[in-house]
């Protein structure tokens, strides 16, 4: 969220997280940002308030995604629980914002929140924000229709106190669903091999954390990926067992678990467990089990291999300046978590319009 706010020019004052490998990446890249290593639960608002020398209301924006593991479609719907503790912390998020009183909020969770326990998580968050003065509404967004490579669906919680709230237009659909009406006004969505195709190939097991471009950008996602980039970071492909390479290399682009051979199927695996993408698809969504090839798709659509940080980076819509921290593993798990920067940019024109509506 943050690098999506950069890239539109707000100043990112601080990031706030438990992670501390996390809290490395944010540091990095977000370099006159104070990083701050707090659990959120015992971080007083009113002292985070002194401590910066604000005063109630100054802060233009107050941004977040609490961990929301309560409501999530990979817990099993039995063991949903609107008081589950996983979800405290969203509580925690609505105290800042009722004693820091920011006058724009983004909150974004999972898209399951919006609907869980017949929408009274939905209706008690936005109640306490508009009892705080805030217009506010939610609106479940799928990334793709932003210009985003992958269809992830979140929530995004919005509210103002300069006044009325709108949601980004969605500029991108498929080919099959564009409407004559509306001309080259909605393009086609952005699609796997349109992000990383400009990428250099590599085996498994081979790569390193600095390298350069071999090709040049074929399409205007990746020359925007790549604009203020002068190395590639994080390109670095994982080495595979030999079954799990054996599984890859007996798969088409675009086929996954079921389509294997008798011999090298799983006994037991997950939806989409060793797909691998194919160059004109949109990405299912990214998860923190990126780094195994039995966790979903991610396999490479031309290599044998499972996607490097940098190609699942560049699906999340990361631009390549931005440098991860932490093992490959770590990595997943932060581009696992993430919100997709093109996401939340999305959102900047309509927070400088509430902030300045003069100009």
């Amino acid at each position: 969220m943050s690098w999506g706010l950069a890239q539109a020019g707000f100043e990112i004052i601080e990031g706030i997280d438990f992670d501390k490998i996390a809290l490395k990446t944010f540091a990095r890249n977000h370099k006159h940002a104070k990083a701050t290593h707090a659990d959120l639960s015992t971080l007083e608002p009113a002292g985070w308030l002194s401590q910066h020398g604000f005063s109630v209301g100054d802060l233009d924006c107050l941004v977040g995604g609490p961990p929301c593991q309560g409501f999530s479609k990979n817990v099993p719907r039995t063991s949903r629980f609107l008081d589950d503790p996983r979800n405290a912390l969203i509580y925690r998020f609505l105290e800042f914002v009722r004693v820091v009183r920011p006058k724009l909020v983004l909150m974004e969770n999972v898209a399951e929140l919006v609907n869980a326990f017949d929408g009274a998580f939905r209706q008690e968050v936005l109640s306490e924000l508009r009892a705080l003065g805030y217009d506010a509404d939610v609106r479940v967004i799928n990334a793709a229709a932003l210009g985003v490579p992958q269809h992830r669906r979140r929530a995004v919680f919005f509210g103002s106190r300069c006044g009325e709230i709108a949601f980004p237009d969605e500029t991108f659909t498929s080919l099959n669903d564009r409407l004559p009406l509306f001309g080259n006004m909605i393009k086609s969505y952005v699609t796997v091999w349109d992000a990383i195709g400009d990428l250099p190939s590599l085996e498994h097991g081979t790569g390193s954390q600095l390298s350069e471009y071999t090709a040049p950008a074929f399409t205007d996602y990746q020359r925007a990926m790549r604009a203020n980039a002068q190395h590639l970071y994080n390109h670095v492909a994982r080495h595979l067992q030999e079954v799990q390479y054996r599984r890859l290399a007996s798969l088409q682009p675009g086929q996954g678990a079921k389509d294997l051979p008798d011999e090298l199927r799983p006994k037991s695996h997950y939806s989409g467990a060793y797909g691998r993408l194919s160059k004109d698809m949109v990405a299912p969504t990214l998860t923190r089990w990126m780094f195994h090839p039995g966790s979903g798709r991610f396999g490479h659509p031309v290599d044998i291999r499972t996607l490097t940080i940098r190609e699942a980076a560049r699906i999340q819509s990361f631009s390549d300046d931005f440098v991860f921290e932490g093992s490959f593993t770590q990595a997943s798990s932060q581009l696992g978590n993430a919100v997709p920067p093109l996401l939340i940019k999305a959102f900047a024109p309509i927070m400088y319009q509430s902030l300045y509506p003069t100009l």
